[in-house]
């Protein structure tokens, strides 16, 4: 069985595959405190409460966008598992075609991403994470990496309003059901929720018509698919997401892990 790995800035999250099949996942917090023993300690609790023997893990992948918890993840896979991870950096095979000012600036969680998105659905995409950063990703049919953008998150607008101002409050993320609110926590969340349906939309229509004058392909035919804890919440208010795939980032763990089997040292990110 295959351990895939997807460290985040907010969570962690697992996934346990046998050949293609998602056996069983998992989600924490992404914690730099913990040490090692900590993390494989949590970990072999989550795989045994779910039937799943330790031992029978027979290789681990592991994307991060954390550089400070990797290094205790590859301690942590030694120790517990008796094995390297592969890690995606640099020189990891992809199938991509990174056409990026410096392709090691792309990070591992729009890589993975990227490449489950290609080789699930094909044809030319924009890839769409919300997450801690909300990131946008553009790959055309032939497999090029062609570029995107990245923005604040909901929950890091919402964080930041509450840390940055003397009086705005710590809000749910909830739609409140209008745009015009009359108390400030309902103000809020129109603002991030809404503010973002809005800012999506106008994303997604830029992209289609820069990707269709450079493809040309129509923009229509352009494919968007969402991930992330959020997407469910924004693709509820926008016609402009096609697919919400939420287990996309652990099937692309996996299908890089079939790409790259046998490497148990960190590479660099090649095409």
């Amino acid at each position: 069985m295959l351990l895939a790995i997807d460290v985040g800035n907010t969570n962690l999250v697992l996934g346990v595959f046998n050949g293609e099949e998602l056996v069983e996942s998992w989600r924490m917090a992404t914690d730099n405190k913990r040490t090692a023993d900590e993390y494989g300690t949590i970990i072999d609790m989550m795989l045994k409460h779910d039937g799943i023997d330790p031992s029978d893990i027979d290789d681990i992948i592991i994307s991060s966008v954390v550089p400070s918890l990797l290094f205790t993840l590859e301690h942590m896979c030694l120790k517990y598992y008796d094995r390297s991870a592969i890690v995606i950096e640099t020189g990891i095979k992809t199938g991509l075609k990174i056409k990026y000012d410096d392709p090691r600036q792309v990070g591992s969680d729009r890589i993975v991403n990227s490449v489950a998105a290609h080789t699930k659905y094909g044809g030319d995409l924009i890839v769409v994470d919300y997450g801690t950063a909300t990131t946008f990703c553009c790959v055309t049919a032939d497999g090029s990496f062609i570029g995107g953008a990245i923005a604040p998150g909901i929950k890091t607008q919402a964080a930041a309003l509450f840390e940055h101002t003397a009086k705005l409050p710590n809000v749910d993320l909830e739609l409140p059901g209008k745009y015009i609110c009359k108390n400030t926590s309902e103000a809020m969340q129109s603002g991030l929720i809404y503010g973002h349906m809005g800012f999506t939309e106008h994303m997604i229509k830029g992209m289609k018509q820069e990707m269709s004058a450079e493809t040309g392909t129509a923009p229509e035919d352009i494919k968007v698919v969402a991930t992330g804890g959020m997407a469910t919440m924004v693709e509820s208010g926008v016609d402009c997401i096609d697919i919400i795939d939420r287990r996309l980032t652990l099937s692309g763990l996996q299908i890089l892990y079939e790409k790259n089997k046998g490497l148990h040292k960190k590479r660099v990110l090649q095409d």
